[in-house]
């Protein structure tokens, strides 16, 4: 019954208890900042890869001329074979050509038959569970199976995401507002975009993996930039992908947590630890009641800042 208070005890931890008590979990298995670049270039790699970033794409799609598919891809493979990632190094991932096209499967065979696998791959205009059933099955061949992203850049990717979302073995996905915008005929606005990132957002949430945001393709807009990657956060996306370096900075800034937002979680859990301790009566922080969901919302902003509360609970309050 809407509005009805009801105070529930539990035996199994509470979800302060499990962040006290169980390792840190990233919040961001993936990491919020990811940089794109042409797998035709490798002097950049480099650079790419000392840039910050927590994910670098080499990509064979888009920024890879028809004529240059085999070079660009020999060029990843090498740099994917030769390089060895730190443990606090970015991931290395690859964004294939469709796997409806010949360029796709030979990136994939090659792959298998050189033994040269990244840390992920990004499946380009996804629309249908199928395409992420193929690259998963033909990643399996690998002593650490890559993760595989679906690219959902089209309408009918849209309409169909609750039947990509849960495909077996796909670890995130991404928006492409660009070719979304031309295949939907739109404006490539943030109003236009509205409706595909929510519904993107919504269908992995649903899920329970993480979305990642279209690039903001303006590089000289870094205002442009901030107020899209904070748009980003409040729809709820995991994480956004620059095209250049001097991108990631603004989209690091955009996703972590404020000064302000944390004090008000900390002031969140700190009153949920109290009203525990006192019986577990639904309490107050800063005027506004504190229940189970701000409570999964305040930690989930306190494990974005690195940061673990130190309060434990042994109950609940649950308001329905």
């Amino acid at each position: 019954m809407t509005g009805a208070i009801v105070r529930e005890e539990i035996d199994v931890q509470s979800p302060l208890d499990q962040a006290n008590s169980a390792p840190p979990v990233p919040a961001r298995p993936s990491g919020p900042t990811w940089l794109v670049t042409p797998g035709i270039a490798p002097a950049r790699f480099d650079t790419a890869v000392g840039s910050g970033a927590e994910v670098v794409l080499l990509d064979l799609e888009d920024s890879v001329p028809a004529g240059s598919k085999a070079d660009a891809r020999a060029a990843v493979l090498a740099f994917a074979g030769a390089r060895t990632r730190r443990s606090d190094g970015p991931l290395l991932g690859v964004r294939i050509n469709a796997v409806g096209g010949a360029e796709g499967l030979r990136d994939l065979a090659a792959m298998d038959e050189e033994r040269r696998w990244p840390d992920l791959i990004v499946v380009p205009k996804v629309e249908s569970g199928r395409e992420i059933k193929a690259v998963v099955q033909a990643t399996r061949g690998a002593p650490a199976p890559p993760k595989v992203w679906a690219l959902i850049e089209s309408p009918q990717g849209v309409v169909r995401l609750p039947g990509i979302v849960h495909a077996q073995g796909l670890a995130g996905v991404l928006f492409g507002a660009a070719d979304y915008a031309a295949a939907a005929g739109c404006q490539l606005t943030s109003r236009a975009m509205w409706y595909p990132r929510a519904q993107l957002v919504t269908e992995a949430a649903a899920a329970g993996i993480p979305a990642v945001d279209s690039p903001f393709f303006s590089l000289d807009d870094q205002d442009g930039l901030r107020r899209d990657a904070l748009e980003a956060v409040e729809l709820g996306f995991t994480g956004k992908v620059a095209v250049h370096p001097r991108q990631l900075s603004v989209i690091a800034q955009a996703f972590a947590p404020s000064p302000r937002e944390l004090q008000a979680a900390r002031a969140v859990l700190a009153a949920a630890a109290s009203a525990a301790k006192a019986g577990g009566a639904v309490t107050t922080a800063d005027g506004v009641m504190v229940g189970p969901p701000l409570v999964e919302a305040a930690l989930a902003v306190v494990r974005r800042a690195g940061h673990r509360p130190a309060v434990t609970t042994t109950s609940v309050t649950k308001v329905s």
